[in-house]
């Protein structure tokens, strides 16, 4: 291809990514260095130290590593199923789990609200059933039963892909060297699966740490994750120093989780899902 088309081509991404990456990301690192007169301080990036705000980051990554932990116990068994039933990426049982990544976040949160509300759609069949009611709205129980919903498919579509990338003669070799059931998942499965587990970890710890949504929604802004702390600086408080000071706090994670995609999945196997 002539080096000017590429050049013609590439322009709109340039001008994307100028747009809506690095002026974005500038500016947070303007105002989150920045106090209101303009000159230059540590003091937002330092409040995460401060007693509520390092409260609502230990409080986030507890219910983050919690959530993340819930989806890979689910996602693992059920990505080396749906390897083992021979699946291609366009079957309809693949596609169901496709699905909701296409709805709008906030009404599939919206609509977990309306079956776990004290008057909702799963208290009303228990009491149907004379049955005690299940009362973990605005609750971390809620915001973790939020999460696990609304970021599952992010941890089953990596690992399924990397399953499915590994040859059926590698697990049977494993096998007829004698391995049994277990050994051949602990030493030969797990291991070449590590990319999409590392890739899934990340796309729903992540995430899951800097939420406020589902926290304002099933948490009925009663439990305040660090997500809903930077969310009120920028809306309620108007404070946008200290919101994009926290901010880039939450980038130090973004980095890590980087890092971590970058040793344990150079090939990008865990990601082209």
């Amino acid at each position: 291809m002539n080096k000017d088309l590429r050049k013609v081509l590439a322009f709109p991404y340039i001008l994307w990514m100028i747009g809506f990456t690095i002026i974005p990301l500038s500016l947070i690192f303007i105002y989150g260095l920045t106090d209101r007169s303009g000159s230059f301080t540590l003091s937002n990036v330092l409040s995460i130290f401060a007693k509520d705000h390092f409260k609502a980051l230990l409080l986030s990554i507890i219910l983050s590593i919690v959530s993340t932990a819930i989806c890979l116990v689910m996602a693992f068994p059920l990505a080396l199923t749906l390897k083992s039933k021979k699946l291609n990426k366009g079957s309809l049982i693949v596609f169901i789990f496709i699905l909701p990544m296409w709805m709008n976040f906030l009404l599939r949160t919206l609509a977990w609200l309306s079956l776990l509300e004290k008057n909702g759609i799963i208290n009303t069949i228990l009491n149907f059933l004379h049955l005690p009611s299940l009362n973990i709205i605005n609750t971390p129980a809620a915001i973790i039963l939020g999460m696990v919903y609304n970021y599952l498919p992010f941890m089953v579509l990596p690992i399924y892909n990397v399953l499915e990338k590994i040859d059926d003669n590698t697990i049977n070799a494993a096998r007829d060297l004698g391995a049994n059931t277990m050994q051949t998942l602990t030493r030969v499965i797990i291991p070449l699966s590590i990319p999409g587990i590392v890739s899934g970890i990340t796309m729903v710890f992540v995430p899951a740490l800097t939420t406020f949504v589902i926290s304002n929604i099933l948490g009925g802004s009663k439990v305040l994750l660090i997500g809903n702390v930077i969310e009120q600086e920028f809306t309620k408080g108007s404070n946008w120093n200290l919101g994009s000071g926290l901010s880039l706090v939450m980038m130090i994670f973004i980095l890590i989780s980087m890092a971590f995609i970058a040793k344990y999945d150079k090939d990008g196997e865990g990601m082209s899902v």
